[in-house]
């Protein structure tokens, strides 16, 4: 398979090489030095393009995909309040999308998990929920994608809470939000060489219920960015990773 990498960071270069690995062929490779090579004709020469740009670039690079005809994986996060103009867009071009807000398979696992939890929760009313996220400081958004994500399963599935609230954490600003009843509080901190952790949090006077997920490095995400590469590559459509990772069909 040839795929475009559209961003050339440090997760393009990780996806680079396990996409080598699993025998596909790098044809096109764009990061700001080069992003004049961002064109239609140089997308189409790849059966399938890899997005993990900036929040900035990446709706321009979305609709590029979807006028050149070439399938896209789109991991890049800070986007999602133009969820439905993509997916008309999609529509509108026949094209091919799968998108997700973390590719690892472990964290697909604990979506999944933490949306059954959730509904175990609504028999014990007395535990208040949280959640807790911690990256880099060079993450550009906040909360991550993940932590909304998981937020999202949290109020679909628990009666109590309807809306989420960030609060950006750190020494110099500690947390003093008023948290209203039905609010999901979810805390962001950003400390140096963190991959990636997340904490979903149950507290009751009597005791706690900690539920997490952490990233060692990012290669769980770059695999599964080239495995939905790999699975969108012929199919048409608008399509969310929670396809792919069908736990219900299991």
């Amino acid at each position: 398979m040839k795929i475009a990498l559209l961003g050339y960071g440090k997760m393009g270069k990780m996806i680079e090489k396990i996409a080598l690995d699993r025998k596909h062929e790098i044809v096109l490779k764009i990061d700001r030095d080069n992003a004049d090579e961002l064109t239609a004709e140089n997308l189409q020469k790849a059966d399938v393009a890899i997005e993990f740009s900036t929040p900035s670039t990446v709706l321009q690079n979305i609709e590029l995909c979807f006028k050149a005809g070439t399938p896209v994986v789109v991991g890049t996060t800070g986007w999602h309040n133009e969820m439905t103009q993509i997916q008309q867009q999609c529509g509108h071009y026949n094209a091919s999308m799968i998108y997700g807000t973390n590719f690892s398979v472990g964290v697909n696992i604990f979506f999944h998990l933490n949306k059954m939890l959730a509904m175990i929760m609504n028999s014990y009313p007395y535990y208040e929920v949280q959640v807790e996220e911690i990256h880099h400081t060079q993450k550009l958004d906040s909360p991550s994608g993940t932590a909304i994500t998981i937020a999202d399963g949290i109020i679909s599935n628990l009666d109590a809470k309807a809306q989420w609230k960030n609060v950006l954490v750190s020494d110099d600003h500690p947390n003093n939000e008023t948290i209203a009843t039905d609010e999901l509080l979810i805390e962001s901190l950003r400390i140096e060489n963190v991959p990636g952790t997340h904490t979903v949090i149950y507290d009751s006077e009597v005791d706690t219920i900690e539920f997490k997920h952490t990233a060692h490095n990012r290669n769980g995400f770059a695999l599964g960015a080239v495995l939905a590469a790999e699975w969108i590559k012929d199919r048409k459509g608008f399509h969310s990773i929670e396809e792919m990772f069908d736990f219900n069909k299991q």
